[in-house]
């Protein structure tokens, strides 16, 4: 097949869509008329006999072949633009026939233009169409990993195409290849949406190569660092105390707001964004908000910068009423809670402490909690006021009359009354009458016959209990009262019941290392010592065995039952012994009387008598003999 020949058939073949564009270039251009040659021989050339040397035209045909570039298949070369549309780029590679390259292998480069020089690959000088077939793509591919390692040593600034999202960063097109971009190498700023970058192409660096993994690791926020550092010396160096800026809510955490002062952060502490109290930064500021703040203070060497909102406008204590003053009553919102007491808000940035004491006539300790709460709105008297130290009191039981006033008329001794038992000591209870009225029940006023050892034993706190008034001490707030009062006095009977020697049966309920707690009848409780719980035979006496019990003593005074069990038997068998003796005392007695009765009458005796007389006398040794042992 001629030239001539390839020439019609590729006018013949079907028109690209750049070839399209070209010709309607070509009809749309104006038609000019060019100037013949008078020496061009035109009608040899329609003939055909313009050239009849072969010779000649070997040599032009020569001439023209190294007009052209020799170019091999499976090649990377480069090429210029030429031509370019949405979908299809025409590159130049000085051949007899330009390449076209589809547009979407360079979305990664959205700048590209005409007379840009790209690589591509060869894949054939010559398609079924007679098409040169090329591929950017490709060649990207084949040179990726040189170009990478090279940007890589180099430090070089390179291109990439932001292809999706992934966990943790970004899938990144570079030279081809799938580079990871994290999150943190986005942006200085933190990113709070990932999804803005997808589809566009931004400058990068790469900064970590795994050559067996085949791992790029590319930042494009090392590519501004070095500009924000250089940035960051030039603003701390202009920095004054003092100093007003304006910057940009950056972050915002619990204990304060980030601020972009331009190239530079600083930090405004929750304690600076407000003169009122702030629970948390949220509720002053927003992000992306741009503020005006004021520089508190800043650290060359560690390039910190503190910043204040609140400096920015006037305290609120120099605003306050100057006709405030101690006594005033004032309306507030309580802001903070504690133990001690609560802290009102009156103004925003103006709070005032009601302690504890300051809340209830009451003199119990008490914690706060149980008459305030935060975000209860109250009424208050201003008990001081200092403005030099922008500090008050205030106080809330001052609106509320002082039920001490007249405590003899409403609480008189001897009135009986029910309260609240409040809590406990080891020496009594406390309870409370009414509010701001509080009493103390000692120990020894629980009960007339129950020996208790802590009041938990006997009542608990929380419920109610029968008092009776014994005496009231105005002066120091101070109310003494009992609870057994409410009843006689049932020592005086106990007094006939358990005298001295009377026996009565009790059962043992606690035993320690001093002796017992017997229960006696009547709800009364005595006392035994270990020796006086030694039964009869020999064994001791047990808790919750039930055993006869003598009384050794009785104090009504001191309330005190001392008991014996082991006394019992002790004095039975000591009376035994006594009778026993007052009768063998009287055995030798009534001898006595007979031997003398004996002797009178001696002259008189026969054999036989004094017979008899002698087994007396030897009986009477006898007797005398034991007495003796």
């Amino acid at each position: 097949m001629t030239e001539l020949e390839e020439n019609k058939e590729e006018q013949n073949a079907p028109e690209t869509e750049n070839q399209k564009e070209q010709v309607q270039n070509v009809q749309d251009a104006p038609v000019t008329k060019d100037v013949a040659d008078d020496d061009f021989d035109w009608d040899s050339f329609e003939d055909d006999d313009l050239i009849k040397d072969n010779s000649k035209k070997e040599e032009l045909e020569k001439m023209y072949d190294q007009t052209l570039s020799t170019i091999s298949e499976k090649e990377v070369i480069d090429g210029t633009v030429i031509a370019m549309n949405k979908r299809e780029v025409v590159i130049n590679i000085g051949f007899k026939s330009d390449g076209i390259v589809s547009r979407n292998e360079f979305r990664y480069n959205p700048d590209l233009k005409v007379g840009d020089s790209v690589e591509v690959y060869v894949e054939s000088q010559e398609d079924k169409k007679g098409q040169l077939v090329l591929s950017h793509k490709k060649a990207r591919a084949l040179r990726s990993w040189d170009r990478v390692n090279e940007a890589l040593e180099k430090d070089e600034v390179i291109k990439g195409y932001i292809k999706c999202r992934t966990k943790g960063g970004m899938i990144v097109d570079v030279f081809g290849i799938e580079a990871f971009l994290p999150g943190s190498q986005i942006d200085v700023k933190p990113i709070r949406d990932y999804d803005v970058f997808v589809g566009k192409t931004m400058e990068f660096k790469v900064v970590k190569i795994n050559p067996e993994f085949k791992n790029v690791v590319v930042s494009h926020k090392a590519l501004i660092e070095a500009e924000l550092e250089q940035q960051k010396k030039e603003i701390i160096s202009k920095l004054e105390k003092g100093q007003v800026l304006q910057g940009t809510v950056k972050n915002i955490t619990s204990y304060g707001v980030f601020i972009d002062l331009g190239g530079v952060d600083g930090l405004i502490h929750i304690t600076d964004l407000s003169w009122g109290r702030v629970s948390h930064p949220e509720e002053i500021v927003q992000l992306d908000q741009k503020l005006n703040v004021v520089i508190l203070d800043f650290d060359d060497e560690k390039k910190r910068i503190a910043l204040g909102l609140k400096q920015l406008t006037d305290h609120p204590w120099d605003s306050l009423d100057k006709e405030l003053k101690v006594g005033d009553i004032v309306k507030g919102k309580v802001v903070v809670m504690a133990d001690y007491g609560a802290f009102v808000e009156i103004a925003p940035g103006v709070e005032g402490l009601i302690h504890v004491s300051e809340m209830s006539w009451s003199q119990h300790l008490r914690s706060a909690q149980d008459f305030l709460k935060v975000g209860d709105e109250v009424e208050a008297t201003i008990l001081t006021l200092d403005r030099d130290e922008r500090k008050m009191s205030l106080g809330i039981k001052q609106l509320k009359p002082d039920p001490w006033d007249n405590i003899e008329e409403k609480y008189p001794v001897n009135s009986k009354h029910s309260a609240k038992v409040r809590n406990f000591t080891n020496f009594g209870v406390f309870v409370e009458i009414e509010e701001g009225i509080d009493g103390l029940i000692h120990i020894s006023d629980l009960s007339w016959t129950k020996k208790v050892k802590h009041p938990a034993e006997f009542t608990s706190i929380g419920e109610q209990i029968e008092v009776v008034v014994l005496d009231i001490d105005k002066d120091n707030r101070r109310l003494s009262l009992g609870h057994k009062q409410l009843e006689e006095n049932p020592w005086d009977v106990f007094e006939t019941i358990f005298t001295v020697d009377s026996i009565h049966e009790g059962t043992i309920v606690d035993i320690f290392d001093k002796g017992a707690v017997i229960s006696l009848p009547y709800g009364v409780e005595g006392f035994a010592t270990p020796r006086h719980l030694v039964k009869e035979d020999g064994s001791q006496a047990k808790a919750e065995e039930k055993l006869q019990f003598k009384v050794i003593e009785f104090n009504k005074t001191a309330k005190r039952i001392i008991l014996s069990h082991s006394r019992i038997f002790e004095d039975e068998k000591r009376s035994e012994e006594q009778a026993a003796k007052k009768e063998q005392a009287k055995s030798v007695a009534s001898t006595k009387k007979n031997v003398k009765k004996l002797k009178d009458n001696l002259e008189k005796t026969t054999l036989g008598d004094i017979s008899d007389l002698a087994a007396l006398r030897s009986q009477m040794e006898k007797d005398e003999k034991k007495d003796k042992e």
